[in-house]
Order: structure tokens, then sequence, then C-alpha cells
């Protein structure tokens, strides 16, 4: 069986260790990566997944929204991957946004985002860190009857340590998205669409936490759902 292709979207600078480290998990469990950088887009690409790794914040007029804060912004990006994630919608292919990715996902479905979380922090740090050192609680589907969310069913856990390396978070929810994660301020950790196979956004960068199996097996079910 052929190896699907994986795109893992990016900066057209810099960013090599986590592009580097989400295309090693991708070719571990048996996906070809695909690099692609400001400008791709306008290219004949053919993938049959897509990462949108981290980064940047994302700009505020995306989301028509005023800038609240003073940031790096990168418009070629947010162009680049915006364009990704749409032709991933429009042909149904799986997804995992990663921090930045999870937000831009977001902002694309119509969501908005909040331009900073340090005010809205009252049980958690908010300093930046690789380290697995905040704690996830992963939420249902659907509380009434309890069924599993899609991530719930890949972390195979209800409570999970992450990392955090984020200003921004989610705040209105985009269309079709529900929420399949929060932190202990209760800021969205991880959101979702449960109709599609593989549409996953998290807030954390799993791509740092590849010892850890439970992270790991984003990546795994990603591929596996491409080769689909």
């Amino acid at each position: 069986m052929a190896k699907p292709i994986i795109a893992i979207t990016g900066p057209e600078k810099g960013a090599f260790g986590p592009r580097f480290l989400v295309a090693l998990a991708i070719h571990h469990y048996g996906g070809k990566p695909l690099q692609l950088r400001p400008g791709d887009e306008n290219k004949s690409l053919d993938y049959q997944g897509v990462v949108i790794t981290g980064g940047h914040d994302i700009e505020p007029v995306l989301y028509a929204a005023e800038p609240e804060i003073e940031t790096n912004y990168d418009s070629a990006r947010d162009a680049l991957e915006s364009a990704v994630i749409r032709d991933a919608l429009n042909r149904q292919l799986p997804l995992l946004g990663i921090c930045r990715g999870a937000q831009l996902l977001n902002v694309c479905r119509g969501g908005s985002l909040h331009q900073e979380i340090r005010s809205q922090r009252k049980k958690t740090s908010n300093r930046w860190t690789i380290l697995p050192l905040k704690t996830l609680k992963v939420e249902s589907n659907d509380d009434h009857t309890q069924e599993l969310s899609k991530l719930e069913m890949i972390l195979q856990r209800k409570c999970l340590k992450i990392n955090s390396l984020h200003n921004q978070a989610i705040d209105r929810l985009g269309e079709k998205l529900k929420v399949s994660g929060r932190d202990l301020d209760n800021l969205i950790q991880a959101i979702e669409d449960s109709s599609h196979d593989f549409l996953i956004g998290v807030q954390w960068h799993p791509e740092f936490l590849l010892y850890l199996p439970a992270h790991r097996r984003l990546f795994k079910k990603l591929v596996a759902c491409s080769r689909g």
C-alpha cells in the first residue's frame, strides 16, 4: 500500500525543530511528510492528510476583530494555512491543528479567539514550557449519553499532562466544532468535528511529547485515517 502524503505547514523560514518532529512522527507511522511554506498554496499539490503546526499569533482581521495587543503576525502564513485548511475541509481530508493550527481551524470555521490569556489564568501558570506540566481534562462528545469524543478515543485518557506555548486561545467556537478538552482554567485546549473521521485541533504541542504514548497516538491515528 502506498504511503499517504501528509502536508505539514509552517512559516517560510524557521520552526525547523517542531516541523522535523512532526515529520518524524508521520514517517514513523507510515506516512510521507510534505513540508509546505507560503507560496506553495498556488502549486498543484497532492496530499491525503494535513498537519497545521504552531507558531505566530493569527491576525485578528481574519475573525473581524481589532488588535488588542502588540505582537508579530505572519500574513503570508495565514494565507497559506487558511487555503490548506479550506482545501482539507472541502475534500474531507484528515487534519490535525497544533496550537496556532487549532486556532486557525476554528477561525476558518467562523469562530473567534482570545487575543491574550494571561488575564484569564487563575489556577495555572502562564509560563511557556515544552514540558508536560499542565493538565488537560478530556471531555465526552455528549454529556448526556457520555458518548466518547474522538480525542478521548485516541488518547484513551480522561486526564492528561500537556505543555503550553501560546498567547491566544479559542473563544467562540466555529461551525460544527465541539470542545473535547479544557485546562484547569477552563480554557479550551481541544476541538473536533465528530462528523469527520479526523478533524481535531489541540492547543498543546504533541510533537514535543512523542516520548509519551498518548501523544504519539494523535499522529498514528492521523496517518491511519489518511490511508482511507
